[in-house]
């Protein structure tokens, strides 16, 4: 084990695991400052970091329990492991660290932006903490444990629906931390329409954004209503395409850009756009030395 590596233990000796596939870490009950909560952290980590001798890049992943073990997802997993696993074989390598949602505190950690007037809905707001606890808290724990590269260049943020909301966020007002995002079904409520102006601000850029949508992301809804909000949903994402491209960056080079008509909102297409999405936001990252 890392010298550092104390209070994280194999994730199989908490959970059975059976679907997770290489070396997922997990600490227990990471006490949050800023949100004045507990939280569990995983940490996927490459077969042998600890002694290759190498540093490795670090992708921070938001709603934690469905990204690796098919038991704790909410309806079904990412399968990150996996296609980490897959993405070796192409010399695609990174440490992937997995937060855990907090359940009905799930909305507000991961919305930026404060309700304005008279605000209907969920209660909106705490993602300023949400992601201060990563960069502060969370981040510093990963660096001392793993064998990391911690520069902005090689730390990355991405979730899908509001985590990516989320993501995109954070990529842009904590520019010194984070310099790549991947927001995946990007989901935005009427209280954090914000978001798009922030897009367009040509300073402190992320290096790469990826950015996804389907085709039927209001599946599920009753009769015509599907359809018309899937329409809107993917109206509001091609708005975040439009406002990063106003803001300076470049669709097919610092940013990738992808519709899946087919793709319902859902892990399983997550899960399946994915390979192409971490190609794109880790592929030109090398494994450093120590």
């Amino acid at each position: 084990m890392h010298p550092t590596m104390d209070g994280w233990q194999d994730y199989r000796a908490i959970r059975d695991g059976r679907s997770v596939v290489g070396d997922l870490r997990v600490l227990r009950g990471v006490e949050s400052p800023q949100l004045g909560v507990t939280r569990d952290v995983l940490a996927l980590v490459p077969e042998a970091a600890t002694s290759s001798g190498r540093r490795y890049p670090v992708l921070y992943m938001h709603d934690g329990q469905n990204l690796f073990d098919a038991s704790t997802s909410f309806a079904g997993e990412w399968g990150v492991d996996e296609t980490m696993a897959a993405l070796r074989d192409e010399g695609i390598e990174a440490i992937v660290v997995g937060v855990p949602n907090g359940g009905v505190r799930r909305f507000p950690e991961y919305t930026p932006y404060p309700p304005e007037g008279d605000h209907r809905g969920p209660p909106v707001g705490e993602g300023e903490a949400y992601v201060r606890f990563l960069v502060e808290t969370v981040k510093p724990l990963v660096d001392r444990a793993f064998p990391t590269r911690p520069d902005r260049g090689a730390t990355g943020i991405m979730g899908s629906s509001l985590g990516g909301l989320i993501s995109l966020w954070a990529a842009f007002e904590h520019a010194n931390t984070f310099g790549f995002a991947g927001a995946m079904s990007p989901g935005i409520p009427p209280s954090q329409r914000p978001l798009f102006d922030l897009l367009r601000r040509p300073a402190a850029r992320p290096d790469r954004i990826y950015v996804d949508v389907g085709g039927h992301e209001g599946h599920g809804a009753p009769g015509r209503l599907a359809e018309i909000r899937s329409r809107a949903f993917q109206r509001d994402v091609r708005r975040i395409r439009d406002a990063l491209v106003e803001g300076g960056s470049r669709v097919n080079e610092d940013l990738l850009y992808v519709e899946e008509p087919d793709a319902i909102h859902h892990e399983s297409a997550w899960a399946r756009r994915l390979p192409g999405a971490l190609r794109f936001l880790l592929g030109p990252l090398t494994v450093e030395p120590r």
